[in-house]
């Protein structure tokens, strides 16, 4: 086993559990704040060193390097980035309009996000076996299973904003 694998997986954990935070912690209040913004950016600052971490692995590794993943895990991080730019320009201009579907937004990225998340945990357990395509149908249903979820049960009561 790889000496990067338990701290790059755990990184990349850790940056769902604080994107997850994030996003659901806004989604409830209904209004973006910084400290939205804040688990935001953990989650981006973690998703980004977990990443390179498995890059160097995977550089170092005989076994090929599934375009899919790689494709879908880039596009994940340049949400992410955008989603945090956003969320900064959101709560810079105080605009009520942009406030009211942040959320949506916020809400997609995580579920594009667990995409490459599930594809990477997919075709890294070894019992599973799973190649780069099947991983991405797999994942891909994972997170069409999480956004009916989030969307078919009645949306949360607003909490007021402290």
């Amino acid at each position: 086993m790889q000496p990067l694998l338990i701290p790059a997986s755990a990184t990349i954990t850790l940056a769902l559990a604080f994107y997850t935070i994030g996003v659901f912690w806004e989604r409830r209040s209904g209004r973006l704040q910084p400290r939205h913004l804040a688990f935001f950016l953990l989650g981006l600052a973690c998703d980004a060193t977990g990443t390179s971490l498995m890059s160097v692995i995977a550089r170092s590794s005989a076994a090929p390097v599934s375009p899919v993943h790689l494709v879908t895990g880039t596009l994940a991080l340049l949400l992410m980035l955008a989603h945090a730019l956003w969320a900064i320009v959101v709560l810079v201009r105080h605009d009520e309009g942009l406030q009211q579907g942040f959320h949506r937004l916020s809400t997609g990225v995580w579920l594009f996000w667990l995409v490459p998340y599930a594809c990477g945990l997919l075709m890294g357990i070894p019992a599973i076996c799973l190649d780069g395509a099947h991983a991405l149908v797999a994942s891909a249903g994972i997170a069409l299973a999480a956004g009916i979820a989030v969307y078919w049960r009645p949306a949360l009561p607003r909490r007021a904003a402290r």
